[in-house]
């Protein structure tokens, strides 16, 4: 298969070294400017392109999959989420989909932790106080929040991040819990004394801080809804840098207001990169540009992983991190 071929379109922008090895090998166009492309841009680019290098901010839905045209049998997405991603209308159009799992883990679960320090101990009011310059200096009652140490933490998803944030929590000393569809390998429970609730909601009623770690799906969608996040104790903190769309953002932002949760620590939204002006003004919250991932290791990584997976292909085998039935 000659260059003329092996034509790659990237919708965003991506690493130089990342974007100057795939001009190497394929016919690779680029998106310079970073500019998201619109649904009908994808819909030319997939008419065009034997390969899509799509992120998760571009929107492959049904109708843009059906305007590809018949050299298109591949997109390697630049991500481990695929819920942007018609893969039924993929797998029916006989296009294959991969992604880059594993990559992202221990960067996503830095950010998690990192939430799970700062909402408790309000570590971004004191930076905002300091940089107001209206701190008055250290008091005995100043800034006062909540230890982490002997903490009951619950993990909604404990897969290869949600393994990771456990790990990381246990050093500082927190009592770790989790909700899957299925308990995890006895091996894996005692490494990191978890407590398995197959009960949702029993689990959300007992602890001190959730942490969302589970992908994305149409049987996620609003997991914690309103009469979840009810169930919640009033000095309860939520954190997510998972999907948005998990959480009833608006049930979120009035029981953060009315007080009945102590807090939140956010890196994702329903409807990024729009923020409800509600949640902006809330001081108990910690609010993140979508970083979970956002690494210098971590971007070279995830591009190493769409070369191998388009070369893979494109040399006729089957690609490392091929989706199947939405599995990540």
């Amino acid at each position: 298969m000659t260059r003329q071929d092996q034509v790659v379109i990237l919708t965003r922008k991506l690493p130089d070294s990342v974007e100057t090895r795939m001009r190497e090998l394929f016919d690779a166009e680029l998106n310079a400017d970073d500019t998201p492309l619109s649904q009908a841009q994808l819909g030319d680019a997939m008419a065009r392109g034997h390969v899509l290098v799509p992120t998760v901010t571009d929107r492959i839905d049904a109708e843009v999959i059906a305007a590809a045209g018949p050299r298109l049998k591949l997109i390697a997405s630049f991500g481990t989420g695929v819920d942007h991603i018609a893969l039924d209308a993929a797998r029916a159009a006989g296009i294959l989909v991969t992604n880059t799992p594993g990559v992202l883990t221990e960067d996503t679960a830095d950010v998690v932790m990192s939430l799970i320090l700062s909402v408790p101990r309000r570590l971004a009011e004191g930076d905002a106080l300091v940089r107001s310059g209206k701190w008055g200096g250290w008091a005995p009652t100043g800034m006062l929040g909540h230890r982490i140490n002997g903490k009951r933490l619950g993990i909604i998803g404990l897969g290869r991040i949600g393994q990771a944030v456990a790990r990381r929590a246990r050093g500082f000393g927190m009592s770790i819990h989790y909700h899957n569809r299925h308990a995890v390998h006895p091996e894996i429970e005692a490494e990191l004394e978890a407590t398995y609730w197959q009960d949702l909601e029993q689990m959300l009623a007992r602890m001190d801080i959730i942490s969302i770690n589970c992908p994305y799906t149409a049987e996620t969608h609003h997991l914690l809804s309103r009469a979840r996040l009810e169930k919640m104790p009033r000095h309860a903190y939520l954190v997510n840098a998972a999907r948005g769309e998990i959480v009833d953002e608006s049930a979120l932002i009035e029981l953060l207001g009315d007080g009945r949760l102590a807090g939140a620590g956010l890196d994702v939204y329903e409807d990024e990169p729009q923020i409800p002006k509600k949640l902006l003004a809330m001081r108990n919250v910690v609010l993140l540009p979508h970083i979970g991932s956002a690494t210098i290791e971590g971007r070279l990584s995830m591009g190493d992983k769409v070369i191998i997976n388009i070369k893979t292909f494109l040399d006729g085998h089957s690609p490392p991190d091929r989706v199947i039935d939405g599995r990540v």
